[in-house]
């Protein structure tokens, strides 16, 4: 059996959509539908359970199920803004510590999501100590994690891999709300008020002109399944394209994609059909303006795929949302 923690939320469900592609479909779907909407995103999946996750630590350690092959633990309060500190570690790092805890000891791969978001406001993103520096509890208690794993990873005689994932878009992540890719938020926008609203200038940048590594989802489900078809291989790695576009760039692909024409972006600005707003007041000194993955490691590691282009993958995404 395989366990998703997180498997009815954005990457989890892709990732179960993704195992069911391979033929696989004994897998035991981990997560709090407490927001009865993410329900949708497996609806069409073939599984073989489900545990709520407040529950199944405890079912864990009375032994309940069958031989487990491998845990995918995605499951997490992803919400950047949660000021919470205590729910927050509790659900991103004491969960996350006792369940791998019990993958080490019962020799179970143990694959875990991590975030590029404890890169912090640098810019180096090699998966290297010096270049990490959370800027939020979110971030903080994924870094925590990820130290409290590299302090012990030569103890565990089974597979453990960290993913930093970069900025993740596409298929099941309507659930998100403000959490969701800002692919998502525009293709909304665009859809309801036929424009998109970027932030103006900040850190150093023109309006618009942040950059971030957007990878499209269906590459963050290759590199899982590939970890998991290489349990030889552990560590912590980046999961990015390695190429840093900026927010104008997606706003024009959502457009491009969504209208069939392809203005410039200049020719959208004086249309108004890309407006920029005030950036967020809130938001200064927690915001990464820039981001690209350093994809050495994962290449060193033998994932050799090519990914996705960000207008390849954001056509593939406002197909997918026109179908839903």
């Amino acid at each position: 059996m395989i366990v998703v923690t997180g498997g009815c939320g954005f990457i989890g469900s892709n990732l179960v959509h993704g195992l069911n592609q391979r033929g696989i479909d004994d897998i035991m779907v981990v997560d709090d539908l407490a927001n009865s909407e993410k329900f949708t995103n497996v609806l069409k999946c073939r599984i073989a359970d489900y545990r709520d996750y407040r529950h199944f630590l405890d079912d864990l350690l009375s032994e309940r199920f069958a031989i487990i092959d491998t845990v995918f633990h995605l499951g997490a309060c992803s919400d950047t803004m949660e000021t919470d500190g205590r729910y927050m570690m509790n659900v991103n790092y004491d969960y996350s510590r006792d369940l791998l805890e019990y993958c080490g000891s019962n020799s179970i791969p143990f694959i875990y999501a991590s975030s590029a978001s404890v890169y912090g406001n640098g810019t180096h993103f090699k998966e290297v100590p010096e270049n990490e520096n959370a800027l939020n509890i979110y971030a903080y208690s994924k870094l925590l994690f990820d130290r409290y794993v590299r302090k012990r990873l030569d103890r565990f005689k089974s597979q453990v891999v960290g993913l930093r994932y970069f900025n993740v878009y596409g298929p099941h992540e309507q659930h998100k709300g403000r959490m969701a890719s800002v692919a998502h938020h525009f293709y909304k926008q665009m859809a309801d008020n036929q424009c998109v609203r970027l932030f103006e200038g900040s850190g150093g940048y023109g309006d618009g002109e942040q950059q971030r590594d957007f990878v499209w989802v269906g590459d963050a489900v290759d590199v899982n399944l590939f970890f998991m078809e290489h349990e030889d291989t552990s560590g912590i790695f980046n999961v990015g394209t390695g190429n840093a576009r900026s927010f104008n760039d997606m706003a024009c692909a959502i457009i491009s994609s969504t209208t069939g024409s392809n203005k410039t972006l200049s020719e959208l600005t004086e249309s108004n059909t890309i407006q920029y707003i005030p950036f967020p007041e809130q938001l200064a000194g927690k915001y990464q303006s820039y981001t690209q993955a350093d994809v050495e490691s994962l290449r060193s590691a033998g994932f050799d795929s090519e990914f996705t282009s960000l207008e390849s993958g954001v056509q593939q995404y406002v197909d997918w949302c026109g179908k839903t």
